[in-house]
């Protein structure tokens, strides 16, 4: 018996998971289109069996259907189907980074024989689309799956075992809990780091030193800040009163940071940075997480003809993987900083090898 699998949403993680069930004995991934070119492209691409233009075409007789469209179309889209006949005993799951008000949705909708659970990979990529797909992207990672309550256990181990596939390991948790641990690791850095670059945007016009100047360091604490707007704004919205009173948590904070810088507490702020400290060497390593891993080498470059090209050149006949190379000038006494950016720490480790034997200058 054939197992189908439809795929809304066939971007980079939809096509990730398509590319984790394809080929598997006994299994059809069929991925929906807005657009006969992308219903080309996910075939031509091999990242489906089957494509359609037809949301009922994709949803008939699925065994399982997974939603990977944005936070702010998983009502609209748990709606639709809910209207069709869907087969028995189909699970209806998503993929959203948040989770409580999917799960009250799909409450209200009273589905029979069909079951809904939330889940949420986490994992991702800078990069972005099907063209950035890749079985590999949950392998190591956490995917969090939040069951309803009263839900058939059998059911549930039903999807467990299908995303055995994905190589990442499974959380069960409940959709509130999930909302405010996510809000916590992602959603309210993510609010921080645009605040933080806009306040220092405010501080670059009235002088350019400061966008001149906030490279290294800043860039790097700053990198999820350049995250797509219309999906954060979703996704804060969806979250809006648990990210309300994390703001104000967060507001304690720095109130706090206040009060003892005006009060000159050198013993508190100490204390306050080695609190940080000994809590984040206790965070887990080399697992994927919420926010995107980066490994980053920087390279004092000589103002030589060709060095670039020669460096980028090396590094792909040692079928080295870069994902990205930017030159920075921020220093008057050195020609430029080159940056090499790697989406696995062996590939960075693997380049820091090779070009320290070409005795160049390098630091992390």
């Amino acid at each position: 018996m054939t197992t189908k699998i439809a795929i809304f949403g066939v971007g980079l993680i939809g096509g990730s998971l398509a590319l984790c069930f394809k080929g598997k004995p006994g299994i059809t991934v069929v991925g929906h289109a807005h657009r006969p070119v992308s219903a080309e492209k996910y075939i031509s691409r091999g990242v489906v069996d089957e494509a359609t233009l037809s949301i009922e075409e994709a949803a008939l007789d699925a065994d399982f259907i997974f939603l990977c469209v944005p936070v702010g179309k998983l009502d609209e889209y748990l709606t639709k189907l809910s209207s069709m006949p869907l087969k028995k005993g189909c699970i209806i799951t998503d993929v959203g980074s948040t989770k409580a008000s999917i799960a009250a949705a799909a409450a209200k909708l009273g589905l029979e024989d069909v079951y809904f659970i939330g889940g949420h990979p986490m994992a991702g990529s800078e990069r972005s689309g099907v063209e950035a797909a890749t079985p590999l992207l949950f392998e190591n990672a956490y995917y969090v799956l939040t069951p309803p309550p009263g839900l058939p256990e059998g059911v549930y181990e039903s999807l467990v075992h299908l995303l055995v596939y994905t190589r990442a390991q499974i959380v069960k948790v409940d959709p509130v809990e999930h909302d405010r641990i996510v809000g916590a690791i992602s959603h309210l850095p993510h609010i921080i780091a645009v605040a933080l670059v806009n306040q220092v945007c405010d501080y670059n016009e009235t002088n350019s030193l400061y966008r001149r100047l906030a490279a290294g360091g800043f860039r790097d604490i700053t990198r999820i800040a350049s995250s797509d707007p219309l999906i954060w704004r979703d996704i804060l919205l969806n979250n809006r009163d648990i990210m309300l009173q994390m703001l104000s948590d967060w507001n304690e904070g720095i109130t706090s940071f206040v009060q003892m810088l005006e009060a000159e507490d050198g013993e508190g702020i100490t204390e306050a940075f080695a609190k940080a400290n000994d809590f984040r060497s206790e965070l887990p390593e080399g697992r994927k997480g919420m926010i995107t891993s980066s490994f980053d080498l920087y390279i004092d470059v000589p103002d030589h003809p060709g060095i670039i090209g020669k460096i980028a050149t090396e590094i792909g006949i040692n079928h080295i993987n870069l994902s990205n190379m930017q030159i920075i000038e921020s220093r008057e006494d050195v020609p430029g900083i080159m940056r090499l950016s790697f989406r696995q720490e062996t590939d960075m480790e693997r380049a820091k090898e090779l070009l320290n034997n070409m005795d160049y200058s390098i630091s992390l």
